[in-house]
């Protein structure tokens, strides 16, 4: 981010909303909105990005927000919320309705490419040439980026409802309304819950579940490296941070599922291919803010070219 400019990001999460103003390489301001309602919420946002915009123009905007969303812009529905599993928020078109009023480029990806990109940028994924964000918290889900730039496809990775191979015994049929025992309905917050019958916060960490949840992590862990190749796989969400006796049952149990296939995974790279991300909190919003300053970049270029001709 260069001294002149002026970027505003917007973290959409399933409980709060926040909403950040940067200058000068510099946060300038930065509010929380709960999240409620799409109307709500999203209205709320919107004032403080026209607050800020009518003080000074905005250079560009960067939204991160759960999902599932539409990424592709040749799409009449860009922008907008697929089935979610938040109610009321299915078909939200959340693109539009915080860059209405605003002159400046706009680019909206997921939360977690979002926190992706800003470990990328300023922490733990520094120098990684492909790089996962994964967080496990009230859900899963993972951010991949390549060359610093998020993936897409059909649309954007769903990491969260990959099935695993379940350990022998374990007989948890998983919470996910879609597919039962996806990693999501394993592993998440809510499935904690139902899969040990309390508080997950309750939970001892003495507990022998935990090393199936573990085995389950490490399933997806070894799914990765071997569809993606990824020099770095960066967790984050409550469930991993608040538990950091879990990254190394993870470790040793993706060792072992790769049976030494992959050459550049082994005992003595494995904590550091695989580990905790480090920006916690910060990574959303700084992530909204490094895609504004992509959409600001790419504006920038077209430009350049278009007066090249």
């Amino acid at each position: 981010m260069t001294s002149l400019v002026r970027l505003a990001g917007v973290e959409l999460g399933g409980t709060k909303t926040i909403v950040i103003l940067a200058g000068e390489g510099t946060v300038i301001e930065q509010r929380t909105i709960t999240t409620t309602t799409p109307a709500e919420t999203l209205e709320r946002a919107r004032e403080s990005l026209t607050a800020w915009n009518s003080e000074k123009p905005l250079s560009a905007l960067g939204i991160a927000s759960f999902g599932p969303l539409q990424l592709n812009r040749n799409s009449p529905d860009f922008g907008r919320m697929y089935d979610t599993p938040k109610p009321g928020w299915s078909g939200t078109d959340v693109a539009g309705a915080l860059s209405s009023d605003l002159a400046c480029p706009c680019t909206i990806d997921t939360d977690v490419n979002g926190a992706a990109l800003a470990e990328y940028c300023w922490g733990a994924g520094q120098g990684h040439s492909s790089l996962w964000y994964i967080t496990v918290g009230t859900g899963v889900g993972g951010g991949l980026l390549i060359d610093g730039r998020p993936v897409h496809g059909a649309m954007h990775p769903e990491i969260g409802h990959i099935r695993v191979r379940r350990p022998a015994g374990d007989g948890f049929t998983g919470v996910c309304p879609f597919h039962g025992d996806c990693i999501e309905g394993l592993v998440s917050g809510p499935a904690l819950g139902a899969r040990f019958g309390c508080d997950p916060e309750a939970i001892s960490d003495a507990d022998p579940g935990w090393n199936d949840v573990a085995a389950d992590l490490a399933e997806l862990v070894a799914t990765l490296l071997l569809t993606t190749a990824a020099t770095a796989i960066l967790f984050g969400g409550s469930v991993i941070t608040n538990r950091p006796f879990l990254l190394p049952l993870i470790n040793r149990r993706t060792l072992a599922r790769l049976s030494g296939y992959l050459p550049a995974v082994d005992t003595r790279s494995i904590d550091e291919i695989v580990r905790l991300a480090i920006l916690g909190e910060d990574a959303g919003p700084r992530g909204a803010l490094a895609l504004a300053d992509q959409a600001r970049q790419e504006r920038a270029a077209r430009s350049e070219r278009r007066v090249r001709r």
